[in-house]
């Protein structure tokens, strides 16, 4: 299965997602992880475009492949990048389960953004202006809503599980 987030900087999609992987014994793909790490191969930052995301699909096809759950984590603001994951499923001949993670208390969701440390040495994060002013499509497909102003983390994670 591949189980794909989405959602905001801030909203605590990494957060859920590691645990969620973990507790399924599953690949976890991080898109962040992987422009990241093509941003800091070159000495002058490079403009990667969809280069995270199109590595993402390769590693998740790869492991789909070998017949392991993946759970590929990143803001999926798109619905180019929604359905570029749909296919990677459909192409891998499995079910896809898609979680949008939001935080519906905006001052929650501000103290988050402004207050959060990166696990990614020298990452960049997004200031909370940069988070309003982000492109972010509306979803085009059925998929799961979870609020974290709402749940916590735990009980997120079982709420997936649940319904999974």
């Amino acid at each position: 299965m591949l189980i794909v987030f989405g959602g905001l900087p801030g909203t605590g999609k990494t957060s859920i997602a590691r645990i969620l992987a973990r507790r399924l014994a599953a690949v976890y793909l991080r898109i962040d992880t992987l422009e990241h790490a093509f941003v800091a191969s070159k000495s002058d930052p490079p403009d990667i475009g969809p280069a995270g995301y199109l590595a993402g699909y390769a590693l998740a096809s790869d492991n789909l492949g070998i017949g392991t759950t993946v759970v590929a984590d990143s803001v999926n603001a798109l619905n180019v990048t929604r359905t570029a994951w749909r296919n990677v499923a459909s192409d891998a001949g499995v079910q896809i389960f898609e979680v949008e993670i939001v935080c519906s208390n905006a001052a929650m969701h501000r103290e988050r953004v402004e207050s959060r440390q990166t696990d990614i040495p020298d990452l960049q994060l997004p200031a909370w202006q940069d988070v309003l002013d982000r492109k972010y499509d509306r979803w085009d497909a059925e998929h799961l809503v979870i609020d974290t102003a709402k749940l916590l983390v735990e009980e997120a994670v079982e709420r997936i599980i649940g319904l999974l």
